[in-house]
C-alpha cells in the first residue's frame, strides 16, 4: 500500500530540525532519555489541565513541547547508545498515557455528550493505530502507514487549539476549529486503523503466496 500522509515528510523533518539544537544540548549535558520521556509526560499532564480549564492557546503550546520531547527522547537514546527494548516499551506506553490525558482534558472542557462521544472515537482511533502497528511488528511486519499518525494528531489538536483560541478572541466563537480538528482525528484516525489492518493483511497474504 502506498504511503499516504496528511503531513509531508519534509514538514515533519522540518519540525525535527527546529529542535536539533535542543537535542545537541541534551546530549552534551548527558541527560538520560528517560528524563526526557518523563518531561514529555509531565507536559502532557499540564496540557490536559490547561485544556480542562479552557486555556487553549497555552495548552496547544505545551502540547507541541510534549511532542518535541517524544522526538528528542528517541534521538537522544540513539545518539548516546542508550537504546534498549525496555526503553522502547516504556516510551510507547508513556505516549499512550499522554494521549489519553490530553483527550480527557478536552472532554472535561467541552462537557458535552456529543463531544465526549467524538473524543472517545478519536481516542480509540489513536490507540488502535498504535496497537495495530505493535501487533504487526510482533509478527515481524512493518506497519508505519496511514493518514492520521501521531505527528498529525498532535498537529491537529495543537493548531486547532492555538489558532482556534485566536479566532475565538477575534470573532467571539466557541472553539469551532478545535472541534473540527477532533472530528478529523475521530474520522481519519479510525480510517488509519483500517488502512493498517489491510496493509498487514496484504503483507501476510503476499507472504503466504511467496511460501506457496
Amino acid at each position: 500500500m502506498a504511503e499516504m500522509r496528511i503531513l509531508s515528510k519534509h514538514l515533519i523533518n522540518g519540525f525535527y530540525t527546529v529542535f536539533n539544537p535542543v537535542g545537541d544540548l541534551l546530549e552534551n549535558a548527558n541527560i538520560h532519555p528517560h528524563v526526557v520521556t518523563a518531561s514529555g509526560f509531565l507536559l502532557s499532564v499540564i496540557t490536559a489541565w490547561l485544556f480542562w480549564k479552557g486555556y487553549m492557546f497555552w495548552g496547544g503550546i505545551t502540547l507541541i513541547l510534549a511532542g518535541a520531547c517524544d522526538v528528542l527522547d528517541g534521538r537522544l537514546a540513539r545518539n548516546t547508545n542508550r537504546t534498549s527494548r525496555f526503553g522502547a516499551v516504556l516510551d510507547s506506553t508513556v505516549d499512550r498515557y499522554s494521549e489519553i490525558l490530553v483527550f480527557m482534558g478536552l472532554a472535561a472542557f467541552f462537557h458535552s455528550a456529543v463531544m465526549s462521544a467524538i473524543i472517545i472515537l478519536a481516542m480509540a482511533g489513536s490507540l488502535l493505530t498504535s496497537y495495530v502497528r505493535a501487533r504487526a511488528e510482533g509478527l515481524g511486519l512493518e506497519c508505519k502507514i496511514g493518514l492520521m499518525q501521531r505527528p498529525e494528531r498532535v498537529t491537529f489538536i495543537a493548531v486547532g487549539a492555538i489558532i482556534g483560541a485566536l479566532i475565538d478572541v477575534i470573532f467571539g466563537t466557541q472553539q469551532p476549529l478545535l472541534k473540527l480538528a477532533i472530528v478529523g482525528i475521530a474520522v481519519l484516525g479510525n480510517i488509519t486503523v483500517i488502512q493498517r489492518v489491510l496493509h498487514v493483511r496484504g503483507q501476510l497474504k503476499n507472504g503466504v503466496e511467496k511460501e506457496q
